[in-house]
């Protein structure tokens, strides 16, 4: 089985690129989604609270997890504070769920992770595909997607390491800088590829 590494950076379309993945029958295991439901955890969620402080807590006693966002897209030693809380937690999890999969006889899972590589995750995974995308549109999809400014878009741009650095680690690039009809096209060619270079 070949545990394939996705990454790309914010706005490039790595979500939409999973959920075409899904389409075709491949299991995803997106670190985002764990990334949330570890929350769930109160001894993790009482360490948080500890470190960040009340401002991030809403009156129920739940995360505000955009309050925590505006705390970490903002100082990067806040979000490496953050990390060290929350990526072990997340990295169990994720073995996990790829022991699961493995019961099921597939020959492919794929790792949804924006952190694949900051995170540690090459040890785990044996390729990576990088998705890229033109930084205008990149900063365009930011902006749609989270009602922002281009400062606030270009702000969250600079908390991860480039696409430049990304694609240094890539075994395999997709540049995204069209449209979705275009992304699934280019899927195709990717999963061509991927059945004749690696799953043979």
């Amino acid at each position: 089985m070949i545990i394939l590494g996705l990454t790309g950076s914010i706005g490039c379309g790595k979500s939409s690129l999973s959920n075409i993945l899904r389409d075709n029958n491949i299991n995803i295991i997106d670190a985002d989604i764990i990334s949330r439901k570890i929350f769930e955890d109160e001894k993790l969620l009482a360490s948080v609270f500890e470190h960040f402080g009340d401002s991030i807590k809403n009156e129920d006693g739940s995360l505000n997890r955009k309050a925590l966002g505006n705390i970490v897209f903002n100082d990067d030693n806040k979000l490496i504070e953050l990390n060290n809380l929350t990526h072990p937690k997340i990295k169990e999890k994720i073995l996990s769920e790829i022991e699961k999969v493995k019961l099921f006889n597939k020959n492919i899972i794929v790792i949804d992770a924006a952190l694949l590589i900051e995170a540690g995750y090459l040890e785990i995974v044996d390729k990576v595909l990088v998705i890229t995308c033109n930084e205008d549109i990149q900063i365009k999809r930011i902006q749609k997607r989270d009602n922002c400014s281009k400062e606030e878009a270009l702000s969250r741009m600079s908390s991860q390491i480039s696409q430049e650095d990304k694609v240094k680690y890539a075994d395999y690039v997709l540049d995204n800088s069209g449209d979705l009809e275009e992304l699934k096209e280019k899927t195709k060619e990717f999963l061509l590829y991927m059945k004749e270079n690696w799953c043979g």
